[in-house]
């Protein structure tokens, strides 16, 4: 019976309220007795009825129990656990889930002791309400603290062997309850959330690598269930219950403990991480020919490892990583068109599409592997990875040794550098370099724009969008999204800082090399809007990041050949002259505010009010729209329509700008990247703009006054004819004759210059006068005889 303190009257035990008195019943004066039974009945009875009274039966139940456990009145509070356990399988209310926070509270307690027993039989009380269904869910309860409670129970290190397995065997189950109990819950998704699932799934691994019993079986020679087997059991029920979306965060944990337990001794991750790797490598290379879905999965599990392993990989396993999947990726590409042309001769349709969307698989899973290993490697590393995969991209003319163009053709070649180039945009991205010439340096730059030159608009947007995540430090891409006549720049709050050094030196070394490309990009006939966008956008960042006074001239002179040539090139197709026009309003209107020069944006703004009154598609807004009418041809007399050189060059004449650079028009050079890359035509822009009359140009510029100026103006009969037919000659020459015939030509007129130079410095070089007057012959030369000093006649403002 209850200690009654003194001053408190003995009679005063029947008004305490019923459902303690019943709840007191049930403990009789002895433990050892254990549970009355009828009183348990009563108390059942009671709560069934009253279900209101359920959470007071719990807290009052959590009570006992709390003070049970201090005193160490080990036997009451089994007798409590087991009430709770009857109540709980008797009630199924809405009423019940207050008495369930008391229940679990009581659990906690006893998985918080340091008795096995009591932890133990928690953990049977917590499994009994695990597979409980309840009839509402739980949107408060959470299960934190029994995930990382039964996860240390399973690694328990307790003296005795037979308690150590009982305490693992408890933790097991608690975790499997766990599992059981929330899986099925949405609203206990929470469950599959890394904080927890890196500590369940080592809890599980751990013992099943600890297990001692060769025939593993579910019980052990003593009756004891075998803690590895259990684990197993569980762990594979947990890999059954996961969903698509959650099995990521249950297979990162395994590849993290496989990498721990491959040394005990060791405890960094990162130590064992090439192990791993060069197993799946080895596992992927010996399943070369399996179906693609099963390499497929290989490749996912390779890049659960490398997300793991990719910040402290080094040396041979990050070449390794790459040198095996652009292999694979060359035999999926083969497999593909393999299949490909095996259908075309057998018509078997649905067959062959399912074959080549599975291999799409694969090599999608392979791309991104490469871009996510890429993309987490250090800086230092990352810069090493691009070169590396820009030296796998096959390019026309241009060794390949991993790849051979020949075997797989034009399409399987096409297909390796649009996933290559993929994998590269995702290396790139986030890239970070202080320095234009070690982001770019020639081994990487020179094969990249050799891709831009290809006739192919896919390729050539993603070398744009490699140079952005390069070129784009300060993430100012998001804010110039969309090719269009900006109104104030100064709102997108463009972030820049000061050119540096290095990058001045890397645009004069390199400046010209970016304009070509940029000026024969705009001009291929298979561009589309996306292509201009991305133009526009590299025009932008290079303004941005790469800038200064000298890159602006030029980048305007950039500008205004990009309009002379769709201005007077007229078998250009009108809709990509049109673009081109209206990427040059929309980067000179951006331009000149970046620089804040006032009447600079004043001559921009009225050209392009002009084109909004008289030639909308000549606006970025207007032609790129679906059905934008297109003009049958542009008139070249309308010089308020076109950016005029002569009021640019005044807007820029004050200090700064060397404006007088501005009359000279810009001309690429040809190299080999033109016949490297089998474009059709590419000397067209070079010879238009070499043999334009300087009459023709929306606005003239100023010309010397020759006698063969005069006698030109003079004689103009027939003169438009004959240049016109000196053009086409010219331009028909140039596309049509053998190469070794252009560059022959090209080498004589080099030869007669060095040899019209030598005759020029032959008379004018001469050696200093010399008072010694000797005259001598050396080298087959007369040297002439020197005149003494005071003979010598000086220039009046030389003599004192």
């Amino acid at each position: 019976m209850f200690c009654v303190p003194a001053g408190v009257c003995g009679c005063c035990g029947p008004l305490r309220p019923r459902y303690k008195r019943l709840v007191d019943n049930i403990f009789p004066e002895d433990p050892k007795d254990g549970l009355s039974k009828s009183d348990m009945e009563k108390l059942t009875f009671y709560a069934v009825s009253a279900p209101e009274k359920l959470d007071r039966i719990g807290a009052y139940l959590a009570e006992r129990l709390s003070r049970d456990v201090v005193r160490h009145r080990y036997g009451y509070v089994v007798i409590a656990m087991e009430a709770l356990d009857q109540l709980l399988m008797a009630c199924h209310s809405q009423s019940i889930k207050p008495f369930v926070e008391s229940f679990l509270h009581m659990v906690a307690k006893l998985l918080e002791s340091r008795e096995p027993d009591l932890q133990v039989l928690g953990t049977n009380s917590f499994v009994k309400f695990a597979n409980i269904e309840e009839d509402t869910p739980s949107y408060h309860r959470r299960y934190d603290f029994f995930v990382s409670q039964f996860s240390a129970m399973c690694h328990s290190t307790h003296e005795d062997t037979d308690t150590r397995n009982r305490i693992r065997v408890a933790g097991i189950k608690g975790l499997q309850g766990v599992v059981r109990k929330t899986v099925n819950d949405e609203l206990q998704a929470i469950i599959w959330e890394p904080q927890h699932m890196d500590k369940l799934i080592p809890s599980m691994l751990f013992n099943m690598q600890d297990g001692e019993e060769p025939d593993r079986c579910a019980t052990r020679s003593d009756g004891e269930e075998n803690p590895a087997v259990l684990a197993e059991n569980c762990f594979r029920e947990l890999l059954g219950r996961a969903a698509y979306g959650n099995m990521n965060n249950a297979v990162r944990p395994v590849l993290m403990t496989l990498h721990e337990l491959s040394d005990p001794k060791e405890s960094g991750v990162a130590q064992h991480s090439h192990h791993v790797i060069q197993q799946v490598l080895n596992h992927l290379d010996t399943n070369n020919k399996s179906t693609p879905r099963v390499r497929a999965g290989i490749v996912q599990v390779l890049l659960e490892t490398v997300a793991i392993a990719a910040k402290g990989s080094v040396g041979p396993t990050v070449l390794e990583v790459f040198n095996t999947l652009l292999k694979h990726l060359r035999m999926s590409v083969d497999f593909e068109l393999g299949e490909s042309s095996r259908r075309n001769s057998a018509c078997s349709v649905s067959s062959g599409r399912g074959k080549e969307s599975e291999e799409r698989i694969v090599q999608n899973a392979i791309i991104q592997t490469i871009g996510f290993f890429g993309g987490n490697l250090p800086d230092y590393q990352r810069a090493e990875v691009m070169m590396f995969i820009m030296g796998k991209v096959p390019v026309y003319g241009t060794p390949c040794h991993t790849l051979d163009t020949v075997k797989i053709g034009h399409r399987g070649t096409k297909r390796i550098q649009t996933m290559l180039l993929s994998s590269l945009i995702m290396v790139t991205s986030g890239f970070k370099s202080k320095s234009m010439s070690t982001a770019l340096p020639p081994s990487f730059l020179d094969p990249l724009f050799s891709i831009s030159l290809m006739e192919d608009s896919e390729l050539r947007q993603l070398v744009l969008e490699i140079l952005h995540n390069i070129i784009d430090r300060h993430d100012n891409r998001a804010k110039l999204r969309g090719i269009r006549i900006i109104p104030n720049v100064a709102a997108l709050k463009i972030k820049r800082e000061k050119i540096s050094k290095q990058d001045i030196a890397f645009m004069k070394k390199h400046g010209q090399q970016l304009y070509r490309h940029i000026y024969l990009g705009c001009k291929e006939e298979d561009n589309n809007h996306k292509n201009f966008e991305l133009l526009f956008t590299t025009l932008a960042i290079v303004t941005i990041e790469l800038a200064n006074e000298e890159v602006v001239i030029d980048l305007i002179r950039l500008s205004i050949a990009l309009q002379v040539t769709a201005a007077l090139f007229e078998n250009m197709p009108m809709f990509i002259r049109c673009g081109i026009m209206a990427s040059v309003a929309a980067y000179l209107n951006f331009l000149s505010q970046m620089i804040a020069n006032p009447p600079f944006c004043q001559h921009v703004s009225k050209v392009i009010e002009m084109r909004s009154v008289e030639a909308l598609f000549l606006l970025p807004e207007h032609i790129f729209k679906d059905k934008c009418p297109l003009p049958e041809s542009l008139d070249k007399e309308d010089k308020h329509l076109y950016f005029q050189t002569a009021e640019i060059a005044e807007c820029l004449a004050g200090p700064g700008y060397n404006a007088e650079r501005l009359s000279v028009p810009y001309i690429p050079q040809v190299t080999d990247e033109d016949r490297l890359t089998r474009r059709k035509s590419f000397v067209d822009t070079i010879s238009l703009q070499v043999d334009i009359m300087p009459n023709s140009l929306p606005d003239k510029l100023a010309e010397e006054i020759t006698f063969a100026t005069l006698k030109k103006a003079i004689d103009t009969t027939g003169l438009e004819e004959q240049e016109r037919e000196k053009r086409r000659q010219l331009m028909e020459k140039f596309q049509k004759a053998p190469f070794e015939e252009i560059a022959a030509h090209c080498e004589s007129k080099a030869n007669m210059l060095h040899d019209r130079l030598a005759q020029i410095f032959e008379l004018t070089i001469r050696p200093p006068p010399s008072p010694s007057g000797v005259v001598s012959i050396s080298a087959g030369h007369t040297q002439h005889p020197s005149v003494p000093v005071y003979e010598m006649k000086f220039p009046d403002l030389c003599v004192y």
